[in-house]
């Protein structure tokens, strides 16, 4: 991410949609659904995006991305609870997924042996 020196606003409005493309790009095959919130009182700034994520498990989560890091910020998508609520803040979408979805850990790992499995397979 490319930010300025003020507190993590990035300097180009749109790289915020580009970095959670990246996201949903990295993590697709190891969630439901995970797409930016696009809802009338959800905030997107240029200092923050906001994803709804549906995990494995059929949970359903609103993530708040910043130059922080990713945070749980809602309990459904297109839902924001109160800022005192917002939950621990991981450096990457793979630490937060860990931490809340078995699944994910499951899917992701089970994908990396596919892949070596594929590599040995053809040496």
């Amino acid at each position: 991410m490319q930010s300025n020196d003020q507190d993590g606003v990035l300097n180009d409005p749109n790289q915020w949609k580009l970095e959670a493309q990246a996201v949903i790009n990295d993590v697709r095959d190891h969630v439901r659904e995970l797409r930016v919130c696009e809802a009338p009182g959800i905030q997107n700034s240029n200092s923050k995006i906001h994803l709804n994520l549906t995990t494995l498990e059929g949970n359903e989560l609103c993530i708040r991305l910043t130059t922080a890091g990713f945070s749980v910020v809602g309990n459904r998508h297109d839902c924001v609870n109160s800022e005192e609520e917002v939950g621990q803040c991981y450096e990457t979408i793979y630490a937060l997924l860990s931490a809340i979805s078995p699944s994910y850990t499951q899917s992701f790992g089970n994908s990396l042996l596919d892949k070596l499995q594929r590599v040995a397979d053809s040496q």
